[in-house]
């Protein structure tokens, strides 16, 4: 493993403003303490910044020494944490009940920061062109990507391409996984009202009982991804609440759907949306019933770029070796770089956190898995995210572009 001297020289410091921001979560669009933290890191090193995209985004700005070239590219770590309360008691553990770095944005910030402070160097920035350090705020649910792009990111900072990362649990530290194409999928929500007619339980002839319908239109959303899409296409329909009634001598007068939706494609999200709206309406209709149907699409799915894919993984090889770069497998879950990545060339990867054994006393029992209470960032990941991203950096703007 090739890390950078000055910057595990500097890891315990960044260490530190890592725990810092572990203790002081903030949800989306309200990580003002963070983005504080983040900003006067920066300017304290030298590095120009802009602040206020995306509400709490901060953008630093570094230019290399060797020429005055237009060239640049851009890096980004997100900086919000979840609603969740945290069950680990060691020092560093939340501040702030029912809010939690419980899925390691504390530490692609830190990492990010750890490159920085390397580039506040003026030695270490040999290079021609532009190197933008990107913290996002809101992943989490608030499209703090799209955000940025509306607040005029790329307009403000031209890029040729942007890189992201995420800290996979399970993975061995000292290992990135990649793959090209579609990584994350699309995230949607779907709520449907299914209005019938209220009446005693006793005398359901009277009425028009919505449950029965309910229960028909979950069945037929499965036939949806087993008959209506290729099977080579991976789809997910879930329905994940059913709420209706009051009382057990009552037939409810109406019932509430919801639940999510994920996949790969646009094409798929399209067809998905499409046969629920009609499979909903036919099926109300049918049973007499009213239909309400509202589709909300959130993210887009990931999907990264061939020769920036490739790029990346040259890179990592050279950080870790071959054997410490691992194709990644695909999964459902969603992630708002890809806003970026509809705009941009660029690629979104992983880097090992390993199996938890290096939470430190005081963790709570469950597993170390992101979107867990019991999760901590590794520490250990800090030099060697951090590494990675000043090869990157150097290695793209060294490399003529078409």
């Amino acid at each position: 493993m090739q890390l950078i001297e000055s910057i595990l020289a500097d890891a315990a410091a960044v260490t530190a403003l890592r725990r810092d921001i572990h203790a002081h979560p903030e949800l989306c669009f309200e990580e003002k303490r963070t983005a504080d933290l983040i900003a006067k890191a920066l300017t304290d090193w030298g590095i120009p910044i802009h602040r206020g995209l995306g509400t709490t985004g901060v953008v630093g700005i570094v230019k290399g020494t060797r020429g005055h070239s237009e060239r640049a590219v851009g890096l980004r770590a997100d900086i919000d944490a979840l609603p969740i309360t945290e069950h680990n008691t060691f020092p560093h553990a939340s501040q702030h009940p029912g809010r939690m770095h419980a899925c390691g944005h504390d530490g692609h910030t830190a990492m990010l920061l750890a490159a920085a402070k390397h580039f506040s160097n003026e030695k270490n920035r040999d290079f021609d062109g532009t190197v933008y350090l990107v913290f996002q705020p809101a992943e989490e649910g608030g499209g703090g990507a799209r955000e940025m792009i509306k607040d005029g990111l790329f307009k403000l900072f031209p890029m040729e391409a942007i890189f992201g990362a995420h800290n996979w649990p399970g993975m061995p530290v000292g290992h990135f996984a990649v793959k090209n194409g579609p990584c994350f999928a699309s995230s949607n929500e779907f709520k449907i009202v299914i209005r019938g007619k209220g009446s005693h339980a006793a005398m359901p002839h009277l009425g028009i009982d919505p449950v029965p319908v309910a229960c028909q239109i979950v069945q037929a959303f499965q036939t949806i991804v087993s008959r209506n899409k290729r099977p080579i296409d991976p789809g997910v329909i879930s329905v994940t609440m059913i709420h209706t009634g009051e009382a057990t001598n009552v037939v409810p007068d109406s019932c509430v759907m919801e639940g999510t939706v994920r996949t790969f494609t646009l094409e798929l999200l399209d067809l998905f949306e499409q046969r629920m709206r009609e499979v909903a309406e036919h099926t109300c209709a049918a049973f007499g019933a009213e239909c309400e149907f509202e589709f909300v699409r959130n993210y887009p799915p990931t999907i990264n770029h061939p020769a920036e894919t490739a790029f990346v993984r040259e890179v990592m090889a050279e950080v870790v070796g071959p054997e410490g770069v691992e194709e990644f497998e695909p999964t459902m879950g969603a992630e708002d770089f890809s806003y970026f990545l509809q705009e941009k060339p660029g690629c979104y990867f992983l880097i090992g956190n390993g199996d938890g054994s290096h939470r430190i006393g005081g963790h709570g029992l469950g597993p170390c898995m992101l979107h867990n209470p019991s999760y901590d960032f590794n520490d250990e990941l800090i030099p060697l995210g951090a590494t990675l991203w000043v090869r990157l950096a150097h290695k793209w703007l060294a490399t003529p572009r078409a």
